[in-house]
Parts: structure tokens; C-alpha cells; sequence
């Protein structure tokens, strides 16, 4: 019974760890693309999770499930069009400022309308009840989260890998210059990539909503471990953020069965350990920069 418990702190530790990996996919590529670290992608997360309370009475729970992160995507396009744009070639110092007053200002803007409290959201019924695999039990809703977490980077990957968009952006991130010098403006991929990005964040949101609660600054409490994330996997490269993902949450959820007041202490201190070994981390590579 001790050994099935632990399986199941490991499966929590997962579905904790591609809560951070739809954040942080979307946090590396606008960064290797675009040289731009945003502060603000935990708010798109947030603003997704009050969107699902919002549409979910409306159009129920599926329906919030789509819509939320495609209205945030929506918004993220206006953000990358009329703010971020701006800053591509200019000084990061000012993309970092800009990121951390959108985040600052989303946050204020959602205790504005929505107060200080935890909204209460529960898990849809038709999602409720256990799995049983063998001596195993675990949450019906947390199995389907890891399903379509599952999905969605296997998507992003065949996006990236398998189409001439993906090989554009992979161009990109390399060597903008090359790419520049055939013709090719990176403006239009830079959209697309916040976009995506964006949207992944609010589905995190969406999804994570019933397990987490809804709160404003649920965005900035996430937003440092997937930075965590993206620094142990390695700005770059998609696998390394995909491994350093699991092995975070992996982390998380067996020091929390070990010893609960060290928990996020653990991360931090494997984040260490790592810049320690391999100041690039896992599978980073040189990036040139966004010209």
C-alpha cells in the first residue's frame, strides 16, 4: 500500500509538472524567438482560469474548455500586435519592465472585478469519480488533464517539427539572420508563436481551475516555477523544457510525500544543482539574438 501511494505522489507530481510545461513551452519559445521574457504569461494563465468560471454556467465546462483559451489567445494577439511588437529590437531590460506591468496591471484589474477571495469552482460531474488500475485509484478529472496536457505537446511538437511554419520558427530561433537574408520576416511567426503560447497558458488555467481554486495571483505563483522550468530544461530546446517539467514535478510530489515543509526548497535546489553541472541546462543551446 506504502508503494501505491507513492505511484500516486508521483502521478500528482505530473500532473503538477505539465501544469508548468504549458506554461513554460510558451515562455521559452517567445523568448528564443523573440527575445522578450514575459512576466505577464502567468496572467494569461489566470485571466483563462476566471474566463472557465465566467463561460462555464453559459456553455458548461466543455465549452469553457475551448473557448477560454482561444478568447485569451485572442487577446494575447492584441497584446504581441500593439505592445510586444515594439520591443523586439529594442533594449530587453524595456520587454521585461513592459511584461511586469501587464502582469501587474492583470492581476490589480482581476481583485477589481472579481475581489481578493479564491472563487470556489468544482469539477464538472461528468468528470467526477476514480480510476482503478489494479491496487491504484487515482482522480478521474486528474487523469484526463494528463491526457490532454499529453496532447497538446505532442501536437506543439508536430507543429514545430513537421511543417514548414515549425521549420521557419526553428530557423528563427537559430539564426534570425540567415532567415532574414532569404526573405523571410519573422514578425508574422512571432504572432503566431504568442498566440500559441498565450493559449496554452489560459488552457493550464482552464484546466487547472477545479484543482487549484481561482484566485488573482495564482498567475505570479506559477509564473516562477516555470521559470524554474525553462532554466533547467534549457532555453531552446522543447525536449529539455518537456524532461525538466517532469522531473520538477516528479520532485515536487515525492518531497511533499517525504517532507512537505521542503517541498518547493527542492526544486529551487535542483534548479542549483543544474546551473551548477550545466549553466545551459539540460539540453540548452547558444541562441542567437532577435535582430
Amino acid at each position: 500500500m506504502q508503494l501505491v501511494f507513492i505511484l500516486e505522489q508521483v502521478l500528482n507530481g505530473l500532473l503538477i509538472g505539465v501544469q508548468y510545461l504549458l506554461i513554460a513551452l510558451g515562455l521559452s519559445l517567445i523568448f528564443s524567438l523573440g527575445g522578450i521574457v514575459n512576466l505577464a504569461h502567468g496572467a494569461f494563465y489566470a485571466i483563462g482560469a476566471y474566463l472557465t468560471v465566467m463561460l462555464t454556467p453559459t456553455i458548461g465546462f466543455g465549452g469553457a474548455l475551448v473557448a477560454s483559451p482561444l478568447l485569451v489567445a485572442a487577446l494575447g494577439l492584441v497584446i504581441e500586435r500593439f505592445l510586444l511588437r515594439r520591443f523586439y529590437r529594442g533594449d530587453p531590460t524595456l520587454g521585461l519592465l513592459l511584461t511586469f506591468g501587464l502582469a501587474m496591471v492583470a492581476e490589480q484589474a482581476l481583485r477589481m472585478a472579481f475581489g481578493a477571495a479564491p472563487l470556489p469552482y468544482g469539477i464538472p460531474s461528468w468528470l467526477r469519480g476514480q480510476v482503478f488500475i489494479g491496487d491504484l485509484i487515482y482522480s478521474r478529472y486528474r487523469l484526463s488533464i494528463l491526457m490532454v496536457a499529453l496532447a497538446c505537446v505532442g501536437g506543439l511538437w508536430l507543429l514545430l517539427t513537421r511543417t514548414s511554419f515549425g521549420r521557419v520558427v526553428r530557423a528563427g530561433v537559430q539564426n534570425p539572420d540567415m532567415v532574414a537574408a532569404l526573405g523571410i520576416s519573422l514578425r508574422p511567426y512571432m504572432t503566431a508563436v504568442v498566440t500559441i503560447a498565450v493559449g496554452l497558458a489560459a488552457l493550464a488555467g482552464t484546466m487547472m481551475a477545479p484543482v487549484t481554486g481561482v484566485h488573482p495571483a495564482m498567475g505570479a505563483e506559477i509564473l516562477t516555477f516555470a521559470f524554474v522550468v525553462v532554466v533547467i530544461g534549457g532555453l531552446g530546446s522543447f525536449w529539455g523544457v518537456v524532461l525538466a517539467a517532469l522531473i520538477v514535478g516528479v520532485v515536487r510530489g515525492l518531497t511533499a510525500y517525504a517532507y512537505p515543509p521542503a517541498t518547493e526548497a527542492a526544486v529551487y535546489g535542483l534548479m542549483v544543482l543544474v546551473l551548477l553541472l550545466r549553466p545551459r541546462g539540460l539540453f540548452g543551446e547558444q541562441i542567437a539574438r532577435f535582430e
